[in-house]
């Protein structure tokens, strides 16, 4: 496959290629997540010792607090703050959420088959500081033998026994309130946001739903403590990350970097850009797009990125080049967020298919109408999608539309005349 992105067509994922590249660990730290591959469990316990049991809530909370971990799957959400609510209820349930329904990604991937036992570590902890009653591993279809074969290793080590749930192939099956509905025997799409997780989720009991990642995380910081947790990543974002890359950089795959590294020296990890790039996109297809080199030095974390309106998120970086239109992009990409839709709201149902039939007409893709009104429209239907679905699908596709808008703003002017950058001087640059 050609070392610059290629896309594929309706439904595929943007910047589609296959994840070649190795792995970099955080400062060489032989105890991070990406050190070794560890599938089975003696291999495990080799290199990363046993399940470290805290005891009582109070010892994890705190330890999480002390770390200053949060959430791998998007949100950043504090893990010491969910833990303690959970606590503090009775007949708490404890999830593993490895759906990684986002195409951009595949750390979970790597995660749940070269080290499961560091993910079934923490949920165990987890389940052990909340007195859960139920444990349950939610995962893709095709993972389910596999981590069904770790969890029959872990008999007589584990103190709760963990069941698996299959996680439909959909970009809105990972959302938290999509895997409560899921594993509670219904179809895995968003509830209503107003009833927390965390105090109403599987079949009304607390529930911990824990990205894959975040769960490794937990069991390697009670292994390491918080400041050897903290000797990574920046004072008020520490710890490490993995990143997924994409698009036009030389070695794509799954790397581990600490938060607050650099954008270029990011790229770097990957071997660096294939090619000249004219944007990144960070955070995937709810993310946004970040100019490059003019962001080469901006640091990759949530206030580095916050004035781009971007965030490190489940950790996505897929680098566009300067000969792709940034434009044509984002419109496949708001194609498929539509099609995705759980189709229980106005605000995804009909709103979301309009935004990007109207991003489709500015672009001015063969076959649609012209440019005309189109910008006008597509601000106007952002405004209405805004902050009224059922969950945060719409309000993550309008991120990404709004952010196209402001980072190819020349190409914006140049569609609307008719003409494409990519494709004139930049494209020949």
């Amino acid at each position: 496959m050609s070392p610059t992105a290629t896309l594929g067509t309706a439904g595929e994922p943007a910047f589609e290629q296959e994840l070649a590249g190795g792995v970099l660990t955080a400062a060489g730290d032989p105890r991070r997540l990406l050190a070794a591959a560890a599938p089975d469990l003696a291999t495990h316990q080799r290199h990363y010792g046993p399940l470290p049991w805290m005891g009582g809530p109070g010892r994890l909370i705190q330890l999480l607090e002390d770390a200053g971990l949060t959430g791998r799957g998007g949100a950043g959400f504090p893990s010491a703050r969910k833990l303690s609510a959970v606590a503090a209820g009775k007949r708490a349930v404890v999830v593993a959420n490895g759906a990684e329904g986002e195409p951009l990604s595949s750390k979970d991937r790597m995660l749940l088959t070269r080290v499961p036992h560091l993910v079934l570590d923490g949920l165990q902890l987890v389940a052990e500081a909340t007195s859960a009653a139920e444990a349950y591993a939610y995962v893709p279809d095709d993972l389910c033998g596999p981590i069904s074969m770790a969890l029959a290793e872990r008999r007589g080590i584990d103190r709760i026994t963990v069941q698996l749930v299959a996680a439909p192939d959909a970009f809105i099956s990972g959302e938290e309130t999509a895997v409560v509905s899921r594993v509670s025997g219904g179809a895995a799409i968003p509830r209503d946001k107003a009833r927390m997780v965390v105090t109403a989720g599987v079949r009304g009991r607390p529930t911990l739903v824990h990205n894959v990642e975040t769960l490794a995380q937990l069991a390697l910081a009670a292994r390491g403590g918080a400041a050897w947790f903290r000797s990574v990543g920046t004072p008020a974002e520490p710890g490490s990350f993995l990143a997924t890359f994409s698009g036009a950089v030389v070695r794509p795959g799954v790397y581990e970097l600490g938060y607050g590294v650099p954008l270029g020296q990011l790229l770097g990890a990957a071997g660096g850009p294939s090619a000249p790039l004219h944007a990144v996109l960070i955070g995937g297809y709810h993310g946004s797009w970040v100019p490059y080199p003019a962001a080469a030095q901006v640091p990759v974390s949530r206030a580095g990125l916050q004035p781009y309106g971007a965030s490190p998120g489940a950790g996505v970086i897929a680098a566009l080049p300067a000969a792709m239109c940034g434009l044509e992009q984002t419109s496949k990409i708001l194609d498929y967020l539509a099609d995705q839709s759980a189709g229980q709201c106005g605000p995804c149902l009909n709103g979301l298919p309009r935004l990007a039939e109207e991003f489709a007409r500015l672009v001015g893709v063969p076959g649609r109408q012209s440019a005309r009104g189109a910008l006008q429209e597509v601000r106007r239907l952002a405004g209405l999608v805004e902050g009224r679905g059922a969950c945060h699908h719409p309000d993550g596709t309008v991120r990404l539309a709004r952010s196209a808008l402001q980072t190819f703003a020349s190409d914006v002017e140049a569609h609307r005349g008719g003409s494409c950058i990519a494709r004139g001087t930049r494209g020949r640059s």
